[in-house]
């Protein structure tokens, strides 16, 4: 007999569904999710999918996202698909927004950014200059960042 191992639903939180392959892990790591939480959590990674070919589903028990959360992800997944899940029921759906304006999240490529510099209280901030490819521009020194996961 076979067995098979399968994501068990989830009673409340939220379901991240349509994330590029291998960028599951990024989503939690943006989001602050880590091993130490006391919520359930299911990542999903590199499953077949009609739309995209291959992606990930990240799903966190007893955790519905802030709006702010949302674009985060974004980020790194933006063709992400945000479920809201109350009782076993999806009462929600909604896709991911670039935003066009990012503060605080990504961390600038060029190390003489004054955005980098320990004694300059700059929180870092970008500008969303095309959604494909990904690309954003320092607000600052102008540097060019395509793939933000080196620099979540």
């Amino acid at each position: 007999m076979k067995k098979e191992l399968k994501v068990v639903p989830i009673k409340n939180g939220t379901v991240i569904d349509h994330i590029a392959a291998g960028q599951a892990l990024n989503v939690l790591k943006i989001l602050g999710i880590h091993a130490r939480m006391d919520a359930a959590l299911s990542v999903v990674m590199n499953v077949l999918s009609k739309q995209m070919g291959r992606k990930d589903i990240v799903k966190v028990e007893d955790r519905e996202l802030k709006p702010e959360e949302v674009d985060k992800i974004a980020l790194i997944a933006p063709q992400a698909t945000i479920n809201i899940i109350r009782d076993s029921e999806v009462i929600a759906k909604h896709k991911v927004y670039l935003p066009e304006v990012i503060e605080g999240i990504i961390r600038c490529a060029n190390p003489n950014c004054i955005s980098n510099a320990e004694r300059e209280p700059v929180i870092s901030k970008f500008i969303t200059v095309s959604e494909n490819p990904l690309r954003f521009r320092c607000f600052y020194c102008e540097r060019m960042i395509e793939d933000v996961s080196e620099y979540l």
